[in-house]
């Protein structure tokens, strides 16, 4: 009986629908597709072997691969193919419902990919998705924390002339990139021409960086919402604004349980985050580069963290609240995904 329910739990955990804010695209290409491109593209790979191109040991490495994948997306089609394969893996893996999904411009446009090609491409992708899989998802332009000032600002200004070519589907910037050297106050005028421009803003702070980051965050660049901040919990005052503000917070756990030091899931950072009131959300980050997926996230976090499937439902919903769908669109996922839990709820044992 005891496996019978770990079977039945792992199953609901991966079925439960879902919304996910966090998740890069670049870090959602197949290895098998890595290594396509860049057979056909002319990119040395370290590996022929696809099982070991995703194999690094420090966030240094993890962002050389990243780069390195980025480099083999070229053409139009090129990122229309992985967009599609992204969000498939997230349908039949986790079953994603919609995605807000970042990407790094800089990271192609400075091989010479015109800012056209890539959003064109990602929207192809997107829209193929949506028709065959019924699954939504939006896009997120990242800072890359490693480039200078002046790029980020050239880059949202490149964006902003093309997003015509993303074809609606583009509403944000973020920012990404190794946080402890780069702190966010660098790029203050690039978040502020993005919200000029018409752009929700967020922002990776606070994950390998103090909890002063999240203000600035939150204060000089007007972010609206925070991915990963970890280290709110040693700063109680700046935890006791973000919970009284409603902050939500875009959680990835098994990319920090690799990366940054919290192996095990039980006493991740996330528990305390959820305890201690903050709106947290569960993530896949770079899904295949971390061997992981959405629907993973959700069965080695929740059964770690003991959540129930009252909880479950809850990280479910604070996706979709968290979202930058408009008010009438968010309330249909939010009808559609509660009744949807509820059929699942009524499965289970007991």
């Amino acid at each position: 009986m005891a496996g019978r329910l770990t079977v039945l739990r792992e199953d609901f955990l991966r079925r439960v629908p879902k919304a996910e804010l966090h998740c890069h695209f670049e870090g959602t290409v197949r290895p098998a597709t890595f290594k396509d491109l860049a057979e056909r593209h002319g990119v040395e790979l370290p590996s022929d072997d696809p099982a070991q191109l995703y194999d690094y040991n420090t966030i240094i490495e993890f962002l050389s691969i990243f780069g390195m994948v980025s480099s083999t997306i070229i053409d139009r089609d090129d990122f229309a193919r992985a967009a599609y394969e992204s969000l498939e893996d997230g349908v039949v893996l986790g079953n994603l419902r919609y995605r807000e999904m970042f990407f790094n411009p800089t990271l192609h446009t400075r091989r010479g990919v015109p800012i056209s090609t890539v959003l064109a491409g990602l929207a192809d992708g997107i829209e193929a998705a949506e028709q065959d899989l019924h699954v939504r998802c939006r896009l997120i332009a990242d800072v890359y924390r490693q480039d200078p000032p002046d790029a980020a600002r050239q880059m949202v200004e490149e964006l902003l002339d093309a997003r015509d070519h993303a074809r609606g589907h583009l509403i944000g910037l973020g920012m990404d990139g190794a946080e402890a050297d780069d702190p966010p106050e660098k790029f203050v005028d690039a978040f502020h021409l993005a919200r000029r421009g018409g752009l929700r803003l967020t922002s990776h702070a606070s994950e390998d960086a103090p909890p002063r980051n999240i203000v600035t965050c939150l204060d000089l660049l007007g972010c609206e919402r925070i991915d990963h901040g970890y280290h709110i919990l040693e700063d109680p005052a700046i935890l006791a604004r973000c919970r009284d503000d409603g902050i939500y917070f875009t959680c990835c756990p098994t990319s920090t349980a690799v990366v940054y030091g919290w192996p095990d899931l039980s006493h991740h950072p996330i528990k305390d985050m959820v305890a201690g009131g903050l709106r947290c959300m569960l993530n896949s980050d770079d899904p295949t580069m971390f061997h992981t997926d959405i629907g993973r996230e959700y069965v080695v976090a929740c059964q770690a963290l003991g959540y129930d499937a009252a909880k479950v439902r809850q990280l479910c919903l604070n996706g979709v609240e968290a979202s930058w769908l408009d008010g009438v669109d968010k309330a249909v996922m939010r009808q559609e995904l509660n009744a949807e839990i509820d059929a699942l709820q009524a499965s289970l044992p007991g």
